[in-house]
């Protein structure tokens, strides 16, 4: 893992090693990075063409035999988001996680037949981690 950002309020590595290897299918090697909102908003507009910080990136390198990639996670937007949906950072995080390490398998979400799947997989991922569907609001 890497921080280029504060570190305060990052779930500990041991959670987020967890997180990565109940989302992972076979193997391989991805470095986890936390970014400041400027770093995160410079690789969204380079790489995806839009001028914002997004709470997670992935760049995946390799799938096959083993996967091999970076994921980017931008804690502020995170905390942002967690505020807004009523729901615990912690468990953003791992969310963030999962859906990521996905995404450098190969899942994507661009058509809704997709969407559909790999939402239910990272339910499904994250029930066995013992965090709530992420997909349900939470009202309080």
């Amino acid at each position: 893992m890497q921080y280029a950002c504060n570190t305060a309020g990052l779930p500990l590595r041991d959670d987020v090693r967890r997180w990565a290897r109940a989302a992972l299918t076979g193997g391989g090697t991805v470095v986890i990075r936390f970014v400041d909102a400027e770093e995160g908003r410079a690789l969204n507009r380079d790489y995806r063409g839009k001028d914002y910080a997004t709470n997670v990136l992935s760049f995946p390198y390799e799938r096959e035999p083993r996967i091999s990639g970076d994921m980017v996670i931008c804690p502020e937007v995170v905390f942002r988001e967690a505020a807004e949906q009523n729901k615990p950072p912690k468990a953003c995080y791992a969310h963030l996680v999962v859906h990521g390490m996905l995404h450098l398998q190969g899942w994507d979400h661009d058509r809704d037949a997709d969407a559909a799947e790999m939402e239910a997989e990272e339910i499904r991922i994250l029930a066995g981690l013992g965090f709530p569907d992420p997909y349900r609001n939470e009202e309080s």
